[in-house]
């Protein structure tokens, strides 16, 4: 092998080391956004609950 097949096969392997550690970090990045809008789904049902409970409990203060 040549110097520059040598040169070129240690370009390959750097670039394929490259887009893997691109591809992880966007999976990382992408199991971070998923996190965050299950947690923000969660505050919202929450707060839709709390909004339902407060809602039922003046409706039972009106109709006493």
């Amino acid at each position: 092998m040549d110097n520059s097949q040598k040169m070129s096969y240690h370009a390959g392997e750097a670039k394929g080391q490259a887009q893997e550690k691109v591809s992880s970090m966007m999976d990382k990045a992408s199991d971070v956004a998923q996190s965050a809008k299950e947690t923000v789904q969660e505050a919202g049902q929450q707060v839709k609950a709390k909004v339902q409970g407060a809602t039922d409990a003046v409706k039972d203060a009106i109709n006493k």
